[in-house]
C-alpha cells in the first residue's frame, strides 16, 4: 500500500493488562507518531480502558497490535479481532499462543529438531523441595529460572548456587503457574528479527548484545545506554547465516506470520546456536531491536512501521512464502 490513506482508519493497540504495560505504552506511542507522520490515519487504542467491540463501532479497518505479553501477544486478542473481522498485525490465535509459551514452544522445536536449551517444568502448587532441588541436578549449575509466559525478562532469574534455588522458582510462581527451569548456555546473545515483504519472509541482519556484566535484564533492556548491541554482529564467517536459517525454520514451524524476533544463545566452546524463544510481538522502543536490525537493513522506523502494518491479515488469509 504506497497510499497510506488505503490502510483506512487504524488501531494502534497498546498499553493492555500485562506485565509489559509500561513497555506496550513506549512502543505504541512510537509506532503511533510514525504512523501519522507518514500520513496514516492512526489512533491510540487501550484495551485496558476500552472495550474491544468499540474497534468496529468506531470504524477501525485494521489493527497494530504494540501489545506485549499476556492479553495482547498470546492469541487472547488475536481471537478477538478474528471474531470481529479486523485484520491485525503479527502471528495468528494458535501460532501467538504457542509462541508466548517458552514450554511448549520448546516442545514444538524439539519435535521438529531444532536446538533448544534443555528444561525441567515445574508446575506451581505441585512441586517440592526435592523437586527444585532435582531440577538443577539435572540441568547443572548454573541455569535460567522464569515464568513459562512472561517477557522482557520479568521474573527471570540466573541462578549459580543451589541456596538461590527455592528463591528463583518461587518468584516465577508468582507469576505464572508454569515455572521454566532452563540450561544455560554461556556464549554470545544475539537476536535476529524476521519480517514479511510481499507474501515473503526473510531474516534481517542479527544483532549481537553485550550487556554489562552479561545480564541483559528489564532495565538494561529498557532503562540504560550501557548494553552495547553489534550490528553487523562481529561473528565469526557463516554463523550469522546459520542462525538466520534456523530462525526462519522456527518462525515457519510455529507458524507465525507479518513479523517476530528471535532470542538465541551461542554456546562459547561448540558455536552451537540455541534458540530461547520467539516474540511475535516485538518492540518498538528507542531501544528495541527489530528497528535496529531494519535500519541495518537499510529500512527506517517509518518504513518499517508502514510495512508491518500492510502485512496485517485475518487467520483464514494465505500465509507468507520463504525467501
Amino acid at each position: 500500500m504506497s497510499n497510506a490513506q488505503n490502510f483506512g482508519k487504524v488501531a494502534v493497540l497498546m498499553g493492555g493488562h500485562s506485565a509489559e504495560r509500561e513497555i506496550s505504552l513506549m512502543s505504541g506511542n512510537g509506532v503511533l507518531k510514525a504512523l501519522r507522520d507518514s500520513g496514516v490515519d492512526a489512533h491510540a487504542f487501550d484495551p485496558a480502558e476500552r472495550d474491544l467491540s468499540e474497534l468496529k463501532r468506531d470504524g477501525f479497518a485494521r489493527c497494530f497490535i504494540a501489545l506485549h505479553g499476556r492479553f495482547g501477544e498470546d492469541g487472547t486478542v488475536q481471537g478477538a479481532l478474528e471474531l470481529l473481522g479486523l485484520p491485525y498485525t503479527g502471528s495468528g490465535v494458535m501460532s501467538s499462543s504457542l509462541s508466548i509459551d517458552k514450554v511448549m514452544t520448546k516442545r514444538v522445536l524439539l519435535a521438529e529438531n531444532l536446538p533448544t536449551p534443555r528444561y525441567v517444568l515445574l508446575r506451581k502448587g505441585q512441586y517440592s523441595a526435592a523437586d527444585v532441588a532435582q531440577a538443577a541436578n539435572t540441568l547443572e549449575l548454573p541455569l535460567i529460572v522464569k515464568p513459562a509466559r512472561e517477557g522482557s525478562s520479568i521474573g527471570l532469574t540466573k541462578v549459580s548456587q543451589l541456596s538461590e534455588m527455592q528463591a528463583a522458582v518461587d518468584l516465577a510462581a508468582s507469576l505464572d503457574c508454569d515455572i521454566l527451569c532452563e540450561q544455560f548456555i554461556s556464549g554470545d546473545e544475539v537476536t535476529c528479527p524476521v519480517l514479511s515483504s510481499n507474501g515473503v519472509v526473510r531474516a534481517l541482519p542479527v544483532i549481537r548484545i553485550v550487556a554489562p556484566d552479561g545480564n541483559y535484564d528489564y532495565q538494561n533492556k529498557y532503562f540504560t545506554d550501557t548494553t552495547q548491541y553489534l550490528v553487523p554482529c562481529g561473528l565469526p564467517a557463516g554463523e550469522e547465516e546459520a542462525i538466520q536459517k534456523i530462525v526462519l525454520q522456527a518462525f515457519l514451524t510455529l507458524n507465525c506470520r507479518g513479523w517476530a524476533r528471535a532470542d538465541v544463545m551461542i554456546d562459547q566452546r561448540t558455536r552451537k546456536p540455541y534458540l530461547l524463544e520467539i516474540n511475535t510481538s516485538p518492540g518498538m522502543t528507542s531501544h528495541s531491536l527489530v528497528p535496529m536490525s531494519a535500519r541495518a537493513a537499510g529500512i527506517s522506523y517509518e518504513a518499517l512501521c508502514l510495512q508491518v502494518l500492510a502485512s496485517a491479515g485475518l487467520d483464514h488469509q494465505k500465509g507468507a512464502l520463504l525467501a
